[in-house]
């Protein structure tokens, strides 16, 4: 499971800077094809994640927390894409995005990922 988890991010990653480059060249019929499957990642993303969610339970808050800055890095993806749609400022919902996927990278394969409390 953890690795659809990880090739829905990396392809989601992929696919919102495919959006946003589309929209701004004026490409906007391929830009939106993307966007749907960008928003299709993410349930797979959601349901990946849901399924590691309740695999690990000896970590307690550290997973509540890495599902919640998951959960930003979703929100921040979208709200480029659709941003970017509207040709509205996108600079700190980047800057967000790359923020929340940072931690979540941090937390997902530093502590979670090689078994490591932070405590």
């Amino acid at each position: 499971m953890a690795h659809l988890h990880i090739t829905s991010w990396v392809i989601a990653l992929i696919l919102v800077v495919l959006v946003t480059s589309f929209t701004k060249s004026g490409k906007e019929k391929a830009a939106k094809i993307l966007h749907m499957i960008l928003r299709l990642f993410y349930l797979l993303i959601l349901y990946s994640g849901g399924s590691l969610f309740a695999s690990y339970n000896e970590y307690g808050v550290l997973v509540i927390i890495k599902l919640l800055i998951g959960l930003w890095a979703i929100a921040a993806m979208e709200m480029v894409a659709v941003k970017t749609k509207k040709r509205k400022p996108v600079g700190i919902w980047w800057a967000q995005l790359i923020i929340a996927v940072v931690i979540a990278m941090i937390l997902g394969f530093g502590f979670l990922g090689a078994g490591i409390s932070p405590a």
